[in-house]
Protein backbone atom coordinates (compact mmCIF):
# COMPACT_ATOMS: atom_id res chain seq x y z
CA UNK A 1 0.00 0.00 0.00
CA UNK A 2 1.05 3.62 -0.55
CA UNK A 3 1.27 4.41 3.16
CA UNK A 4 3.86 1.66 3.64
CA UNK A 5 2.17 -0.20 6.49
CA UNK A 6 2.52 -3.76 5.06
CA UNK A 7 6.23 -3.14 4.49
CA UNK A 8 6.65 -2.05 8.11
CA UNK A 9 4.90 -5.20 9.37
CA UNK A 10 7.12 -7.43 7.22
CA UNK A 11 10.27 -5.58 8.20
CA UNK A 12 9.57 -5.53 11.92
CA UNK A 13 7.66 -8.67 12.94
CA UNK A 14 9.10 -8.41 16.42
CA UNK A 15 7.22 -5.15 16.91
CA UNK A 16 3.97 -6.86 15.95
CA UNK A 17 4.78 -9.72 18.35
CA UNK A 18 5.42 -7.28 21.19
CA UNK A 19 2.03 -5.68 20.71
CA UNK A 20 0.21 -9.02 20.38
CA UNK A 21 2.07 -10.87 23.16
CA UNK A 22 0.14 -9.37 26.14
CA UNK A 23 -3.19 -10.11 24.48
CA UNK A 24 -2.09 -13.65 23.56
CA UNK A 25 -0.87 -14.30 27.10
CA UNK A 26 -4.18 -13.15 28.56
CA UNK A 27 -6.11 -15.18 25.98
CA UNK A 28 -4.08 -18.26 26.77
CA UNK A 29 -4.34 -17.84 30.55
CA UNK A 30 -8.03 -16.99 30.69
CA UNK A 31 -9.45 -18.99 27.76
CA UNK A 32 -7.17 -21.61 26.21
CA UNK A 33 -5.73 -23.05 29.45
CA UNK A 34 -9.11 -23.39 31.26
CA UNK A 35 -10.63 -25.11 28.20
CA UNK A 36 -7.68 -27.48 27.87
CA UNK A 37 -7.58 -28.27 31.58
CA UNK A 38 -11.34 -28.88 31.72
CA UNK A 39 -11.06 -31.29 28.79
CA UNK A 40 -8.17 -33.11 30.49
CA UNK A 41 -9.89 -33.15 33.92
CA UNK A 42 -13.07 -34.61 32.43
CA UNK A 43 -11.14 -37.81 31.68
CA UNK A 44 -10.37 -38.48 35.36
CA UNK A 45 -12.39 -39.59 38.37
CA UNK A 46 -13.63 -37.42 41.26
CA UNK A 47 -10.30 -37.26 43.16
CA UNK A 48 -8.46 -36.63 39.90
CA UNK A 49 -6.08 -39.53 40.34
CA UNK A 50 -7.66 -42.28 38.24
CA UNK A 51 -8.05 -42.11 34.46
CA UNK A 52 -11.60 -43.08 33.49
CA UNK A 53 -11.68 -42.07 29.83
CA UNK A 54 -15.18 -41.21 28.65
CA UNK A 55 -16.95 -42.62 31.73
CA UNK A 56 -17.82 -39.14 32.97
CA UNK A 57 -19.55 -38.40 29.66
CA UNK A 58 -21.47 -41.68 29.87
CA UNK A 59 -22.53 -40.86 33.43
CA UNK A 60 -23.59 -37.40 32.31
CA UNK A 61 -26.18 -38.82 29.93
CA UNK A 62 -27.20 -41.61 32.33
CA UNK A 63 -27.82 -39.25 35.28
CA UNK A 64 -31.56 -38.31 35.48
CA UNK A 65 -30.79 -34.90 37.01
CA UNK A 66 -28.43 -33.98 34.17
CA UNK A 67 -30.88 -35.24 31.56
CA UNK A 68 -33.56 -33.04 33.11
CA UNK A 69 -31.14 -30.10 33.05
CA UNK A 70 -30.44 -30.77 29.36
CA UNK A 71 -34.18 -30.88 28.64
CA UNK A 72 -34.68 -27.54 30.43
CA UNK A 73 -31.77 -26.03 28.51
CA UNK A 74 -33.48 -27.05 25.29
CA UNK A 75 -36.66 -25.28 26.44
CA UNK A 76 -34.62 -22.19 27.32
CA UNK A 77 -32.91 -22.11 23.91
CA UNK A 78 -36.15 -22.50 21.98
CA UNK A 79 -38.33 -20.13 24.01
CA UNK A 80 -36.34 -17.41 25.79
CA UNK A 81 -34.30 -15.92 22.88
CA UNK A 82 -37.25 -16.03 20.48
CA UNK A 83 -39.60 -14.41 22.99
CA UNK A 84 -37.12 -11.69 24.01
CA UNK A 85 -36.30 -10.94 20.37
CA UNK A 86 -39.98 -10.79 19.37
CA UNK A 87 -40.80 -8.41 22.23
CA UNK A 88 -37.75 -6.31 21.42
CA UNK A 89 -38.91 -6.05 17.79
CA UNK A 90 -42.43 -5.06 18.82
CA UNK A 91 -41.16 -2.44 21.27
CA UNK A 92 -38.68 -1.02 18.74
CA UNK A 93 -41.36 -0.63 16.07
CA UNK A 94 -43.99 0.78 18.41
CA UNK A 95 -41.66 3.31 20.04
CA UNK A 96 -41.29 5.03 16.70
CA UNK A 97 -44.96 5.97 16.88
CA UNK A 98 -45.19 7.40 20.39
CA UNK A 99 -44.15 10.84 21.58
CA UNK A 100 -42.25 9.73 24.66
CA UNK A 101 -40.22 7.05 22.89
CA UNK A 102 -36.97 7.89 24.73
CA UNK A 103 -38.60 7.59 28.14
CA UNK A 104 -40.31 4.34 27.11
CA UNK A 105 -37.03 2.86 25.89
CA UNK A 106 -35.37 3.89 29.12
CA UNK A 107 -38.00 2.11 31.19
CA UNK A 108 -37.80 -1.06 29.10
CA UNK A 109 -34.00 -1.07 29.09
CA UNK A 110 -33.66 -0.29 32.80
CA UNK A 111 -33.81 -3.96 33.95
CA UNK A 112 -30.49 -4.48 32.12
CA UNK A 113 -28.88 -2.29 34.79
CA UNK A 114 -29.95 -4.79 37.46
CA UNK A 115 -27.71 -7.75 38.22
CA UNK A 116 -29.01 -11.29 37.81
CA UNK A 117 -28.82 -11.69 41.59
CA UNK A 118 -31.02 -8.65 42.22
CA UNK A 119 -33.46 -9.69 39.47
CA UNK A 120 -33.70 -13.16 40.98
CA UNK A 121 -34.54 -11.75 44.41
CA UNK A 122 -37.14 -9.42 42.89
CA UNK A 123 -38.89 -12.21 41.01
CA UNK A 124 -38.69 -14.59 43.95
CA UNK A 125 -40.89 -12.06 45.73
CA UNK A 126 -43.07 -11.49 42.66
CA UNK A 127 -43.81 -15.23 42.43
CA UNK A 128 -44.59 -15.71 46.14
CA UNK A 129 -47.58 -18.04 46.51
CA UNK A 130 -49.24 -15.87 49.20
CA UNK A 131 -51.31 -13.16 47.43
CA UNK A 132 -50.58 -10.82 50.33
CA UNK A 133 -46.87 -10.94 49.45
CA UNK A 134 -46.53 -12.05 45.83
CA UNK A 135 -47.34 -9.41 43.20
CA UNK A 136 -48.27 -11.92 40.47
CA UNK A 137 -50.82 -13.75 42.62
CA UNK A 138 -52.13 -10.50 44.11
CA UNK A 139 -53.00 -9.32 40.59
CA UNK A 140 -54.58 -12.65 39.62
CA UNK A 141 -56.64 -12.84 42.80
CA UNK A 142 -57.82 -9.23 42.34
CA UNK A 143 -58.90 -9.91 38.76
CA UNK A 144 -60.62 -13.14 39.76
CA UNK A 145 -62.46 -11.47 42.64
CA UNK A 146 -63.64 -8.76 40.24
CA UNK A 147 -65.48 -11.26 38.06
CA UNK A 148 -66.24 -14.01 40.60
CA UNK A 149 -67.80 -13.68 44.03
CA UNK A 150 -66.38 -16.98 45.28
CA UNK A 151 -67.62 -19.04 48.20
CA UNK A 152 -69.06 -16.97 51.07
CA UNK A 153 -67.61 -19.03 53.94
CA UNK A 154 -64.77 -21.30 52.73
CA UNK A 155 -63.27 -21.76 56.22
CA UNK A 156 -66.49 -22.65 58.07
CA UNK A 157 -66.71 -26.12 59.62
CA UNK A 158 -69.06 -27.86 62.10
CA UNK A 159 -68.39 -28.35 65.78
CA UNK A 160 -68.15 -31.97 67.01
CA UNK A 161 -71.62 -33.24 67.96
CA UNK A 162 -73.20 -30.21 66.30
CA UNK A 163 -75.73 -32.24 64.32
CA UNK A 164 -73.82 -31.66 61.04
CA UNK A 165 -71.63 -34.17 59.25
CA UNK A 166 -69.72 -34.19 55.93
CA UNK A 167 -71.87 -34.83 52.87
CA UNK A 168 -71.22 -35.20 49.14
CA UNK A 169 -68.23 -33.21 47.87
CA UNK A 170 -67.72 -30.31 50.32
CA UNK A 171 -71.29 -30.08 51.62
CA UNK A 172 -72.52 -30.52 55.20
CA UNK A 173 -75.64 -32.56 56.02
CA UNK A 174 -77.87 -32.27 59.09
CA UNK A 175 -78.31 -35.53 60.97
CA UNK A 176 -81.92 -34.66 61.84
CA UNK A 177 -84.52 -34.29 59.04
CA UNK A 178 -86.29 -30.99 58.50
CA UNK A 179 -89.57 -30.56 60.36
CA UNK A 180 -92.32 -27.94 60.10
CA UNK A 181 -92.75 -26.21 63.45
CA UNK A 182 -89.29 -27.15 64.71
CA UNK A 183 -86.49 -24.63 63.92
CA UNK A 184 -83.29 -26.21 62.55
CA UNK A 185 -80.15 -25.09 64.35
CA UNK A 186 -77.02 -25.34 62.16
CA UNK A 187 -73.99 -24.06 64.14
CA UNK A 188 -70.60 -23.59 62.50
CA UNK A 189 -67.16 -22.48 63.65
CA UNK A 190 -63.83 -21.72 61.99
CA UNK A 191 -64.74 -18.24 60.72
CA UNK A 192 -62.61 -15.37 61.96
CA UNK A 193 -64.82 -12.93 63.95
CA UNK A 194 -63.70 -9.89 61.86
CA UNK A 195 -65.20 -11.55 58.78
CA UNK A 196 -68.68 -11.51 60.36
CA UNK A 197 -68.38 -8.01 61.79
CA UNK A 198 -70.99 -6.72 59.32
CA UNK A 199 -73.37 -9.65 59.90
CA UNK A 200 -76.37 -9.29 62.19
CA UNK A 201 -76.90 -10.85 65.58
CA UNK A 202 -77.91 -14.47 65.07
CA UNK A 203 -81.55 -15.14 65.94
CA UNK A 204 -83.30 -18.41 66.61
CA UNK A 205 -86.47 -18.10 64.48
CA UNK A 206 -89.95 -18.68 65.82
CA UNK A 207 -91.60 -21.92 64.63
CA UNK A 208 -93.79 -21.47 61.54
CA UNK A 209 -96.85 -23.66 60.87
CA UNK A 210 -96.38 -23.66 57.10
CA UNK A 211 -92.61 -23.56 56.62
CA UNK A 212 -89.32 -25.15 57.65
CA UNK A 213 -87.27 -22.45 59.36
CA UNK A 214 -83.81 -22.45 60.85
CA UNK A 215 -80.63 -20.50 61.48
CA UNK A 216 -77.01 -20.89 60.35
CA UNK A 217 -74.64 -18.99 62.61
CA UNK A 218 -71.11 -18.71 63.93
CA UNK A 219 -71.30 -20.58 67.22
CA UNK A 220 -68.59 -18.50 68.83
CA UNK A 221 -68.76 -15.23 70.74
CA UNK A 222 -65.73 -12.90 70.95
CA UNK A 223 -64.26 -13.15 74.42
CA UNK A 224 -65.64 -16.64 74.98
CA UNK A 225 -68.66 -17.77 76.92
CA UNK A 226 -71.95 -19.18 75.70
CA UNK A 227 -73.12 -22.73 75.22
CA UNK A 228 -72.29 -24.91 72.19
CA UNK A 229 -75.23 -25.42 69.87
CA UNK A 230 -77.21 -22.54 71.38
CA UNK A 231 -77.66 -19.09 69.81
CA UNK A 232 -76.05 -16.81 72.39
CA UNK A 233 -75.61 -13.08 72.60
CA UNK A 234 -72.90 -11.57 70.34
CA UNK A 235 -72.93 -14.62 68.06
CA UNK A 236 -73.34 -13.63 64.42
CA UNK A 237 -75.34 -15.11 61.60
CA UNK A 238 -73.71 -16.35 58.41
CA UNK A 239 -75.53 -14.47 55.65
CA UNK A 240 -75.48 -15.86 52.15
CA UNK A 241 -75.28 -19.49 53.30
CA UNK A 242 -77.23 -21.67 50.84
CA UNK A 243 -79.44 -24.31 52.50
CA UNK A 244 -80.92 -27.14 50.42
CA UNK A 245 -83.75 -29.54 51.17
CA UNK A 246 -82.92 -32.92 49.63
CA UNK A 247 -85.25 -35.88 49.22
CA UNK A 248 -84.13 -39.12 47.53
CA UNK A 249 -80.99 -37.40 46.25
CA UNK A 250 -82.94 -34.56 44.58
CA UNK A 251 -82.93 -30.95 45.73
CA UNK A 252 -86.57 -30.00 46.21
CA UNK A 253 -86.12 -26.53 47.74
CA UNK A 254 -83.39 -23.98 48.34
CA UNK A 255 -83.07 -21.01 50.68
CA UNK A 256 -80.40 -18.41 51.41
CA UNK A 257 -79.65 -17.27 54.95
CA UNK A 258 -80.27 -13.60 55.71
CA UNK A 259 -78.11 -11.14 57.64
CA UNK A 260 -79.11 -12.76 60.96
CA UNK A 261 -78.48 -16.29 59.60
CA UNK A 262 -82.15 -17.28 59.42
CA UNK A 263 -83.68 -19.09 56.45
CA UNK A 264 -87.09 -20.38 55.46
CA UNK A 265 -88.00 -23.36 53.25
CA UNK A 266 -91.53 -24.21 52.00
CA UNK A 267 -93.65 -26.80 53.81
CA UNK A 268 -92.86 -29.43 51.15
CA UNK A 269 -89.37 -29.65 52.72
CA UNK A 270 -90.91 -31.31 55.78
CA UNK A 271 -89.06 -34.58 56.44
CA UNK A 272 -86.34 -33.83 53.87
CA UNK A 273 -82.64 -33.83 54.53
CA UNK A 274 -81.15 -30.39 55.20
CA UNK A 275 -77.85 -29.76 53.43
CA UNK A 276 -75.49 -26.81 53.41
CA UNK A 277 -74.45 -26.69 49.75
CA UNK A 278 -70.85 -27.36 48.73
CA UNK A 279 -70.76 -23.94 47.06
CA UNK A 280 -70.73 -22.38 50.54
CA UNK A 281 -67.35 -23.90 51.36
CA UNK A 282 -65.45 -24.13 48.07
CA UNK A 283 -61.93 -22.87 48.56
CA UNK A 284 -61.48 -19.40 47.11
CA UNK A 285 -59.00 -18.80 44.30
CA UNK A 286 -55.66 -18.13 45.95
CA UNK A 287 -53.42 -17.61 42.95
CA UNK A 288 -51.12 -19.86 40.95
CA UNK A 289 -48.22 -21.95 42.19
CA UNK A 290 -45.70 -20.16 39.97
CA UNK A 291 -42.71 -21.90 41.52
CA UNK A 292 -44.27 -25.37 41.55
CA UNK A 293 -42.87 -28.22 39.44
CA UNK A 294 -45.04 -27.39 36.42
CA UNK A 295 -44.54 -23.62 36.07
CA UNK A 296 -41.13 -22.97 37.64
CA UNK A 297 -39.20 -23.02 34.34
CA UNK A 298 -41.68 -20.79 32.42
CA UNK A 299 -41.74 -18.43 35.41
CA UNK A 300 -37.95 -18.08 35.41
CA UNK A 301 -37.94 -17.62 31.63
CA UNK A 302 -40.42 -14.77 32.18
CA UNK A 303 -37.96 -13.03 34.51
CA UNK A 304 -35.19 -13.49 31.94
CA UNK A 305 -37.31 -11.96 29.18
CA UNK A 306 -38.12 -9.04 31.49
CA UNK A 307 -34.39 -8.34 31.76
CA UNK A 308 -33.27 -8.93 28.17
CA UNK A 309 -36.17 -7.63 26.07
CA UNK A 310 -34.74 -4.13 26.56
CA UNK A 311 -31.37 -5.25 25.21
CA UNK A 312 -33.06 -6.68 22.12
CA UNK A 313 -35.15 -3.52 21.71
CA UNK A 314 -32.12 -1.20 21.73
CA UNK A 315 -30.20 -3.22 19.12
CA UNK A 316 -33.24 -3.62 16.88
CA UNK A 317 -34.11 0.08 17.23
CA UNK A 318 -30.57 0.94 16.08
CA UNK A 319 -31.05 -1.28 13.03
CA UNK A 320 -34.49 0.17 12.42
CA UNK A 321 -33.00 3.67 12.29
CA UNK A 322 -31.03 2.58 9.22
CA UNK A 323 -34.05 1.27 7.30
CA UNK A 324 -34.75 3.53 4.27
CA UNK A 325 -37.98 5.40 4.95
CA UNK A 326 -38.55 5.79 1.22
CA UNK A 327 -39.19 2.06 0.88
CA UNK A 328 -41.74 2.09 3.70
CA UNK A 329 -43.55 5.12 2.29
CA UNK A 330 -43.51 3.66 -1.23
CA UNK A 331 -45.14 0.48 0.07
CA UNK A 332 -47.84 2.49 1.82
CA UNK A 333 -48.48 4.52 -1.32
CA UNK A 334 -48.85 1.25 -3.27
CA UNK A 335 -51.66 0.25 -0.90
CA UNK A 336 -49.90 -1.95 1.63
CA UNK A 337 -51.34 -1.81 5.15
CA UNK A 338 -49.14 -1.50 8.25
CA UNK A 339 -49.05 -5.26 8.89
CA UNK A 340 -47.91 -5.93 5.31
CA UNK A 341 -45.26 -3.22 5.55
CA UNK A 342 -44.02 -4.71 8.80
CA UNK A 343 -44.02 -8.34 7.59
CA UNK A 344 -42.75 -7.90 4.04
CA UNK A 345 -40.38 -4.94 4.35
CA UNK A 346 -39.41 -4.07 7.91
CA UNK A 347 -38.68 -7.61 9.15
CA UNK A 348 -36.67 -8.71 6.04
CA UNK A 349 -34.55 -5.55 6.21
CA UNK A 350 -33.95 -6.15 9.93
CA UNK A 351 -33.07 -9.83 9.43
CA UNK A 352 -29.29 -9.33 10.02
CA UNK A 353 -29.92 -7.43 13.26
CA UNK A 354 -32.51 -9.98 14.41
CA UNK A 355 -29.99 -12.75 13.75
CA UNK A 356 -27.36 -10.98 15.86
CA UNK A 357 -29.80 -10.54 18.76
CA UNK A 358 -31.11 -14.10 18.53
CA UNK A 359 -27.64 -15.68 18.42
CA UNK A 360 -26.39 -13.49 21.28
CA UNK A 361 -29.33 -14.48 23.46
CA UNK A 362 -28.96 -18.16 22.57
CA UNK A 363 -25.36 -18.12 23.78
CA UNK A 364 -26.48 -16.21 26.86
CA UNK A 365 -29.20 -18.66 27.89
CA UNK A 366 -26.79 -21.59 27.65
CA UNK A 367 -24.91 -19.97 30.53
CA UNK A 368 -28.00 -19.14 32.62
CA UNK A 369 -27.28 -19.87 36.26
CA UNK A 370 -28.12 -17.06 38.70
CA UNK A 371 -31.84 -16.78 38.05
CA UNK A 372 -32.46 -20.51 38.42
CA UNK A 373 -30.39 -20.76 41.61
CA UNK A 374 -32.16 -17.83 43.29
CA UNK A 375 -35.75 -18.01 42.06
CA UNK A 376 -36.41 -21.76 42.20
CA UNK A 377 -37.13 -23.01 45.76
CA UNK A 378 -35.17 -26.00 46.99
CA UNK A 379 -38.18 -28.29 46.57
CA UNK A 380 -38.54 -27.54 42.85
CA UNK A 381 -34.95 -26.70 41.95
CA UNK A 382 -34.46 -30.15 40.37
CA UNK A 383 -37.42 -29.39 38.09
CA UNK A 384 -35.87 -26.06 37.03
CA UNK A 385 -32.30 -27.36 36.79
CA UNK A 386 -30.08 -26.28 33.88
CA UNK A 387 -26.63 -27.44 32.78
CA UNK A 388 -24.71 -24.49 34.21
CA UNK A 389 -26.35 -24.99 37.62
CA UNK A 390 -25.80 -28.75 37.45
CA UNK A 391 -22.13 -28.08 36.66
CA UNK A 392 -21.87 -26.10 39.89
CA UNK A 393 -23.64 -28.75 41.96
CA UNK A 394 -21.57 -31.57 40.44
CA UNK A 395 -18.28 -29.77 41.00
CA UNK A 396 -18.88 -28.10 44.37
CA UNK A 397 -22.01 -29.70 45.85
CA UNK A 398 -22.37 -32.11 48.75
CA UNK A 399 -20.64 -34.92 46.80
CA UNK A 400 -18.23 -33.03 44.53
CA UNK A 401 -17.05 -34.73 41.37
CA UNK A 402 -14.99 -32.30 39.35
CA UNK A 403 -14.43 -34.93 36.68
CA UNK A 404 -18.17 -35.01 35.99
CA UNK A 405 -18.39 -31.21 36.34
CA UNK A 406 -15.62 -30.78 33.79
CA UNK A 407 -17.45 -33.13 31.40
CA UNK A 408 -20.57 -30.94 31.71
CA UNK A 409 -18.45 -27.84 31.07
CA UNK A 410 -16.97 -29.40 27.91
CA UNK A 411 -20.45 -30.39 26.76
CA UNK A 412 -21.69 -26.83 27.28
CA UNK A 413 -18.77 -25.58 25.18
CA UNK A 414 -19.70 -28.01 22.41
CA UNK A 415 -23.27 -26.68 22.48
CA UNK A 416 -22.02 -23.12 22.06
CA UNK A 417 -19.60 -23.92 19.20
CA UNK A 418 -22.27 -24.45 16.46
CA UNK A 419 -23.92 -21.15 17.34
CA UNK A 420 -20.55 -19.38 17.20
CA UNK A 421 -19.73 -20.97 13.82
CA UNK A 422 -23.09 -19.84 12.46
CA UNK A 423 -22.43 -16.31 13.68
CA UNK A 424 -18.93 -16.20 12.15
CA UNK A 425 -20.19 -17.43 8.78
CA UNK A 426 -22.98 -14.88 8.81
CA UNK A 427 -20.52 -12.07 9.53
CA UNK A 428 -18.27 -13.20 6.69
CA UNK A 429 -21.18 -13.32 4.27
CA UNK A 430 -22.16 -9.78 5.30
CA UNK A 431 -18.62 -8.55 4.63
CA UNK A 432 -18.56 -10.18 1.21
CA UNK A 433 -21.96 -8.69 0.43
Amino acid sequence: MADGRPAVIRARPWAVACFLLPALLLLGALVVYPIGYSLWRSLFDAPGTGFVGLDNYREMFANPAIRRALQNNLIWILVAPALATALGLIFAVLTERIRWSTAFKLVIFMPMAISMLAAGIIFRLVYEADPDRGVANAILVSVNDTFSEGAPWPDARPRPDSGLEPGPEESLVATEPAAVGEPALLPLVGVAPPRVADAGQAVEPEPAPDAVVGVVWLDFAPGGGGDPGVVDENERGLPGMVVEAVRDGTVIATATAGADGTFSLPAEADGAELRLAASNFAASFNGVDWLGPTLVTPAIIGSYVWMWAGFAMVLIAAGLAGVPREMLEAARVDGANEWQVFRRITVPLLAPVLAVVLVTLMINVLKIFDLVLIIAPGSTQPDANVLALQLYFSSFGTSPNQGLGSAIAVFLLLLVVPVMIFNIRRLRQERKG
